[in-house]
């Protein structure tokens, strides 16, 4: 896997297509690396005449891991955000952000459509805020404004992300926390086999497991907290895509997130869930690529895609 040095840290990438296609940069969600986009996904994208851009994060993947900075206290992070006291992450949102506009320079790429899920989405947000001059257009996919007030996750998804595996060296066990996870929070329209789903997990967890990692990035978007005064100074075409039946982020959100920027397309998938299911790629891609090449009319109003 190549790598590069970008923003002071050191990031894993990977590409897909003809270097001189139109550049799309794809940014992962919470503690998750750049292989959980669908490879049919990039295929897809390359298929449309992209360049497909991905990378793991920071604190995931085969980037720079931060483990120096000690596992943090989610509770701790938590009743200091209920009392509105400052937060001292290891790092912010907006450096993961100048970490993607730094793999986009490494790469002689100078303006990008940007295509981000959950977290991803909220990087893209501050991306096309901060540096407008690099962003040809947004896609933000189940993600959310970060604003006070907006509902969180079910009561069963949240369970499944309070639960964890039995132990560091358990990887049977972490396997099976991770499966019940996706299953927890997938699409209950657009099921995928549990043996997809192992075969999926076991090869992420090979290429790399960082837990420690993923709390780091958690406590990141809980001091970023409200981007609206950002999403509002957005001026790149920008499409939100939500699930309508999202348990860990619901849809809510994702119509906030709409409204907050300027001109934003709302697109609400019903059916859909916290994932990418293989049935809805299709059905993503043609968004993705009439969004890309503008042939959506800015509208806040949903558009909802119906199970056939």
């Amino acid at each position: 896997m190549p790598s590069l040095n970008a923003n002071g840290i050191r990031i894993a990438f990977d590409t897909a297509g003809d270097p001189k296609s139109v550049p799309l940069l794809l940014i992962s969600g919470l503690g998750l690396q750049l292989t959980a986009w669908p490879d049919e996904f990039v295929e897809g994208l390359v298929e449309l005449g992209f360049y497909v851009i991905r990378f793991d994060n920071r604190d995931s993947g085969l980037s720079t891991k931060f483990e120096h900075a000690g596992t943090p206290s989610l509770t701790l992070a938590w009743l200091k955000s209920l009392l509105r006291l400052p937060l001292k992450p290891p790092y912010r949102l907006e450096d993961m952000a100048d970490d993607a506009i730094g793999v986009l320079s490494a790469l002689g790429v100078a303006r990008a459509h940007v295509v981000g899920m959950s977290m991803g989405g909220m990087v893209g947000q501050l991306m096309a805020a901060k540096y407008p001059s690099r962003v040809l257009s947004l896609t933000s996919i189940m993600s959310s404004s970060g604003r006070r007030g907006l509902p969180g996750p079910t009561p069963e998804a949240r369970r499944a992300l309070l639960r964890r595996p039995r132990g560091p060296g358990d990887i049977d066990g972490a396997i099976d926390y991770n499966v019940a996870l996706l299953q927890a929070v997938g699409s209950p329209a657009y099921p995928t086999p549990e043996k997809h789903l192992r075969r999926r997990v076991a090869r992420a967890l090979r290429r790399n497991c960082c837990p420690g990692g993923v709390v780091r990035q958690m406590l990141a978007v809980t001091a970023c907290g409200d981007r609206t005064p950002q999403l509002q100074t957005i001026v790149a075409p920008t499409l939100v895509i939500h699930g309508a039946a999202d348990p860990l982020v619901p849809l809510a959100c994702g119509v906030d997130t709409a409204h907050a920027i300027p001109g934003a397309r709302l697109e609400v998938i019903e059916g859909m869930g916290h994932d990418l299911p293989s049935q809805l790629l299709e059905r993503l891609l043609a968004l993705i690529d009439a969004h890309a090449h503008g042939k959506m009319a800015p509208d806040s109003t949903p558009r909802l895609f119906v199970k056939q």
